[in-house]
């Protein structure tokens, strides 16, 4: 019986060859693929009846990315990030009466959220607290940060930082750009960057941002392996090797100080500290935090309030210098305040003053949110406005158009700051207006982000005047990590005329 089992194996490795083994393989491959798209068309042509939705053919590989052109001469010279939000905004006209639509990468969705009602149900709970898996391009920088935490690492990175973030003291800060206010009440330090704009520190922050990015609107782009061996995934790498050893060199060169007992003369002349100073105390008493956590959450305070505030900031001038009786009105207001002393600093009964000023900078957020979108994953089966939302579904908080929902700020393209005033907020809807977020993981720095722009741009004003060069129908906005302009916003700075005489 053993012989005759040993003769057929004998004959059958004679009959069947490498070639016919590897081609059986292949046959499989190609089967199991092909009953994998069709399992997936199969969904995708299921929830497309469900959700409001652009319909793509049954078997279309891209879903709606076959809509959108890679090719620069049909976008007109943009960049691809303004197209994307050009076509996000068609698609919210489009559904402008729903609360939600879907978008399918591929045969994978993304709900957008668009109206109050169904971001409330969204983010106002803990179903959603787990941010979107499209933030996972962001842990090679930023690793478990607040930004990309969950759970129990959130909740001790917030109760940590939360302390950096109170207020209630005079505020003395004389007029400085967004990148050295950020340096300094982050790293304690200062990058250089206000005497070189083009600094290898600043240059890596913008590119590192731009390539994730792309990462996570290119599908073939989200298989590390092949991500990785491409030149653009070496370009981040580099960029990310930058960031990262000037922020560890930072951190070893204080908790040496530390160590050693060396004051901190900049520390001991101040009541608040650096953020870094803050997590490094915390790292040498509590032992909780690692050197690597400290370089993590450094990293996204660096990350989130550098270019978030700086362009929040661009964009507020943009609009009041297209806005004569805007910008008039500030002029009148901050004259009140200061009247002919340009040179005193600020303090926080002049932040209070600057009632007008505050109005114009929410209805500048209103247009132009930093932050034009915010992703949540689900982390169980749920109805949202009569939708079913499955377990693991993608859900995007479209916050550009959510400012723009004509129900609740009609005429929504018009700049009116009075749709700030007391009486025009009393009886809107929380959720509608959310330029910092909202809900348990809104922004834990939107406090220090509305002084800071106040105190830069009332020391601008108080001394010019600003005019816009460009009209906003030929200044498209990308939607990048932030909004960003597709092209330079240039402005004309004058002295004011009471300052010449």
């Amino acid at each position: 019986m053993i012989s005759t089992f040993t003769m057929l194996s004998v004959d059958l490795k004679k009959t069947v060859t490498t070639g016919q083994v590897l081609g059986m393989l292949s046959i499989l491959a190609f089967v199991i693929c092909i009953l994998t798209i069709l399992k997936y068309a199969i969904y995708r042509r299921r929830y497309s009846q469900i959700w409001p939705a652009r319909k793509v053919g049954f078997l279309n590989i891209l879903g709606n990315l076959s809509e959108i052109s890679l090719k620069l001469k049909d976008r007109n010279g943009f960049p691809l990030s303004a197209l994307i939000l050009q076509i996000g905004c068609a698609y919210s006209y489009l559904f402008r009466e729903s609360q939600l639509f879907s978008v399918w990468i591929s045969f994978v969705p993304f709900l957008i959220f668009k109206k109050a009602e169904a971001v409330e149900a969204l983010i106002s709970g803990n179903k959603s607290m787990k941010k979107n898996w499209s933030y996972n391009f962001l842990h090679p920088w930023l690793g478990t940060g607040l930004l990309t935490s969950i759970g129990d690492r959130a909740s001790t990175s917030l109760s940590t930082l939360l302390q950096n973030f109170s207020f209630g003291h005079d505020i003395r800060l004389q007029w400085i750009p967004s990148h050295i206010v950020i340096s300094k009440t982050t790293l304690g330090v200062t990058i250089g960057a206000q005497e070189n704009s083009e600094t290898q520190y600043i240059q890596s922050v913008s590119r590192a941002g731009d390539i994730i990015l792309e990462r996570i609107v290119i599908p073939w782009y989200w298989f590390d392996f092949l991500f990785y061996l491409l030149p653009i995934g070496r370009e981040l790498k580099y960029h990310l090797g930058v960031l990262h050893g000037f922020t560890r060199s930072v951190i070893q060169e204080k908790k040496k100080k530390l160590l050693s007992g060396e004051k901190n003369n900049n520390i001991e002349k101040r009541k608040r500290k650096a953020l870094m100073d803050v997590l490094l105390e915390h790292h040498l008493q509590m032992k909780d935090l690692t050197d690597e956590d400290i370089r993590e959450e450094v990293d996204t305070f660096a990350f989130e309030g550098h270019d978030t505030t700086s362009m929040g900031m661009s964009w507020a001038l943009y609009n009041i210098g297209l806005y004569k009786d805007v910008q008039e009105k500030i002029h009148e207001e901050l004259d009140r305040i200061f009247g002919d002393d340009t040179e005193r600093p600020v303090d926080t009964d002049d932040l209070k003053d600057m009632v007008y000023l505050d109005r114009v900078l929410k209805e500048s957020q209103r247009l132009y949110p930093s932050v034009p979108v915010i992703a949540r994953r689900v982390e169980e089966e749920t109805n949202i406005c009569g939708y079913p939302i499955p377990k693991g579904s993608s859900c995007i908080v479209f916050i550009h158009q959510l400012h723009r929902d004509e129900t609740v700020f009609p005429n929504p393209e018009k700049f009116d700051p009075d749709r700030f005033l007391p009486e025009n907020c009393a009886n809107r809807h929380p959720y509608a207006y959310i330029p910092f977020s909202a809900g348990p993981r809104n922004c834990i720095g939107q406090r220090f982000a509305l002084m800071e722009e106040k105190i830069l741009i009332s020391a601008i004003l108080r001394n010019y005047t600003i005019e816009s060069l460009c009209p906003r129908d030929k200044l498209p906005p990308s939607c990048e990590l932030i909004l960003r302009p597709s092209i330079p916003i240039l402005v004309r700075i004058r002295p004011r005329q009471r300052h010449s005489s």
